[in-house]
């Protein structure tokens, strides 16, 4: 009588090598992902950061110059974003040009707005949050943020 075993079986440690490169493949990707996310938000927290830091800057020059803010001195509508500002002339006109080039250099294509109705001023810093987009980015997609802060003097 003839005993025959059964033929040992080849190649099953290899598969499951490879199955265990792929998840971890998989996983890997998903962690840069979830990196590259990260940074994103980062950056966009920056600027916002940046934003009403700048904000509360010019709302304390103007506090210290109170009788020029309420005379609308330090009324702008959004100008050009540019470092180049002339700081010259009356201290409101001075706050205004160091802050202007402040929001340019700190934000991207960073400008701003101050408005006042009575003792309330309206301030609106905008920027350019392109870098710090979270969604997927389309070339017609506005990504300009604007962080608007209300304060009296």
């Amino acid at each position: 009588m003839l005993i025959t075993y059964p033929r040992k079986q080849h190649g099953a440690t290899l598969i499951e090598v490879l199955v265990t490169l792929v998840v971890l493949a998989i996983g890997l990707l998903g962690m840069a992902g979830l990196q590259t996310m990260s940074i994103k938000s980062n950056q966009s927290a920056y600027y916002r950061s940046q934003a009403s830091f700048l904000a509360y800057d010019i709302t304390e020059r103007m506090r210290a110059n109170r009788k020029a803010a309420q005379d609308g001195d330090y009324y702008v509508n959004f100008p050009a974003s540019s470092k180049a500002n002339v700081v010259s002339g009356t201290r409101a006109k001075q706050d205004l040009a160091e802050w202007l080039n402040s929001l340019a250099d700190k934000l991207p294509n960073g400008t701003g707005k101050i408005s006042l109705e009575n003792t309330l001023v309206t301030l609106e810093v905008r920027w350019d949050d392109s870098r710090g987009a979270i969604q997927a980015s389309d070339s017609d997609q506005d990504n300009t943020e604007t962080f608007v802060y209300w304060t009296e003097i």
